[in-house]
């Protein structure tokens, strides 16, 4: 499966971000005053937001602050530029690689880890020393009052644009993150249910993002239980949103939980339940596909949940082994029950409920009694006959253990007195 990230939008910031401020438009020569201090104004910004947000100290100072100063220079001219044509133009225009280059440090800021706290404090920061050493300057120029308002109302609107556009960067490139992290991970888990080559699986999960616990439990449920069990989990727990090979069923889903053992495991169980779910066995996470074959399995052999069940596979580990083979199963009720072939189908189904608790309970008739409701006196004359039909096989180890097998997996029916 090739996944390649949807590239991210750049954003076009819309007029309303900055809006026009039609009575500024600053003459050519105030202009021309205020670019002169811009490449200042820059680096005493950039000093300043070096010591009072210190997540920025270590990138400002190496090679990369030489880059961003010339972004603060670069941005500074933009607006300049905005503020010297007036309303005579759509705002959104002399900003627009301002804005395209603050998208860009957001989604900088969401692949290097980091929420965008600092980055809002640094546009802060930068907002008061900027407006300070341009408002500086354009008051020793004499600019007017209503004309310096109108500028510091701007400055602030271009900075909020700025920030706004930061923002959308660092949220576009999260989401494709997101989203190619997760395709990653259902690749690696749909390797992992398919017994993949542990080279394979390792880079996988590196590519995944995805630190491997030490097992993995593997468990089949309904698609539309999917999501609502996922979030009651392990953050590590892979799910699969592609059909799992060897299930013919476009509506079921495959969960695989870290570290599900022991009271973990018991409360694995309690959130599934009432789901439909079939957990099978802990496993070391690169042999997690034998614990998908054993709730596979137990799919084929056992009977399935209903809405209000779970089956945990390691309480049903008699049923599945014997359920393995139905035909060799079959073969073997025949021949250790072939005393009971010519006997009558009542009387026979009572002899069988009969000698099954007999094996059940190690011949103690009170308790054989109470199992089936009946009186003892009546096990008593069950096994008499169960004991002139079979003669001394019930004494031999070996037809009692085939007799077990062979009347283990007998469904349970109501007590036939």
């Amino acid at each position: 499966m090739s996944v390649t990230p949807r590239a991210p939008r750049t954003p076009r910031t819309p007029p309303s971000a900055v809006p026009a401020v039609t009575s500024l438009a600053l003459e050519q020569d105030v202009f021309e005053r205020l670019r002169g201090v811009v490449p200042r104004v820059a680096a005493e910004a950039v000093e300043t937001i070096m010591r009072e947000v210190p997540s920025y100290a270590r990138p400002f100072s190496d090679a990369m602050g030489a880059r961003i100063r010339t972004a603060v220079e670069l941005a500074l001219v933009n607006f300049l530029e905005l503020a010297r044509v007036g309303s005579g133009t759509d705002p959104a225009e002399p900003i627009a690689p301002s804005t395209a280059a603050a998208y860009e440090l957001g989604r900088g800021e969401a692949r290097s880890g980091r929420s965008m706290d600092a980055l809002q404090a640094a546009y802060r920061v930068g907002a008061r020393v900027c407006w300070r050493g341009l408002s500086r300057e354009a008051v020793a120029t004499g600019v007017p009052a209503a004309t310096l308002g109108a500028f510091a109302e701007l400055v602030f609107a271009y900075i909020d644009a700025l920030s706004s556009a930061s923002i959308s960067g660092h949220a576009d490139e999260l989401a494709t993150a997101g989203r190619a992290r997760e395709r990653y991970r259902d690749r690696l888990a749909a390797l992992l249910v398919g017994g993949g080559e542990e080279a394979d699986l390792v880079a996988a999960a590196r590519r995944a993002d995805w630190h491997p616990p030490r097992s993995l439990t593997a468990v089949l449920l309904p698609e539309g239980q999917l999501r609502a069990v996922l979030g009651l989990l392990d953050a590590r727990t892979l799910a699969m949103s592609t059909e799992p090979a060897g299930v013919d069923d476009e509506d079921a889903g495959v969960l695989l939980v870290p570290d599900a053992t022991g009271r973990d495991r018991e409360r694995l169980v309690r959130q599934l339940e009432g789901r439909g779910a079939i957990i099978g066995p802990e496993r070391p996470w690169l042999q997690v596909h034998r614990s998908f074959q054993r709730v596979l399995r137990a799919r084929e052999f056992l009977p399935q949940p209903n809405s209000r069940g779970t089956l945990d596979t390691d309480d049903l580990l008699a049923e599945l082994l014997l359920s393995a083979d139905p035909e060799a199963l079959a073969d073997l009720r025949a021949r250790a029950l072939a005393p009971l072939a010519a006997v009558r189908p009542t009387v026979r189904l009572r002899l069988e409920e009969t000698l099954r608790s007999w094996l059940l309970h190690h011949g103690r008739r009170e308790l054989i009694a109470a199992h089936l409701f009946v009186h003892p006196q009546t096990v008593r004359y069950r096994m008499a006959q169960l004991r002139e039909l079979f003669g001394d096989r019930l004494d031999d180890p070996e037809e009692v253990l085939r007799l077990t097998m062979a009347l283990a997996l007998q469904p349970t029916r109501p007590p036939t007195p």
